[in-house]
């Protein structure tokens, strides 16, 4: 099996590790910033962003623009953007890659399995019946079908197709 990209990740030498935030810098950039690559949707308050070292395919993360560490932090109308992100996230997701159930959650704290612990964000994570094989089982590797700059070609459109709703 072949999977460079997990080299940068294991090594460190991420996006993530550069100086400053990564997620506040893919809210900032503009279409062609390094930061806006995997960004498949961009709102007043939240950005959507695929997972750059996804759990499975379609992995994407909902997250507040402003830079705060905890959901206690956000106000009001941030926590009724990211759960709105969210839903369009499920339904954007759905569209393009028809999964069977989805895992939602945000891990706050590096003790409860945070790695990126200074910018608040929710996973939605796609899943399809028998998607855990003996490759994370044994070798704690997945195995991912598509590119990842392909998935985020075709989300985009199904978040486009949801904003003429």
């Amino acid at each position: 099996m072949w999977a460079p990209w997990r080299l940068a990740y294991i090594g460190g030498d991420t996006p993530e590790s550069a100086d400053g935030c990564f997620l506040c810098r893919a809210a900032e950039d503009g279409e062609d910033g390094d930061g806006a690559e995997l960004r498949v949707e961009s709102t007043e308050h939240t950005l959507t962003v695929l997972n750059r070292y996804p759990y499975s395919s379609g992995h994407v993360m909902v997250v507040p623009r402003r830079h705060v560490p905890e959901i206690a932090a956000l106000t009001s109308e941030e926590s009724l953007a990211l759960m709105t992100g969210a839903q369009r996230a499920v339904a954007a997701l759905g569209m393009v890659m028809g999964p069977q159930g989805f895992n939602l959650g945000i891990n706050q704290g590096y003790s409860a399995g945070g790695s990126v612990t200074d910018h608040l964000h929710l996973h939605v994570v796609p899943r399809w019946a028998g998607d855990t094989n003996f490759m994370p089982v044994l070798a704690d590797v997945k195995v991912l079908p598509e590119l990842l700059v392909s998935t985020c070609h075709k989300l985009r459109e199904a978040f486009q197709q949801l904003a003429s709703r």
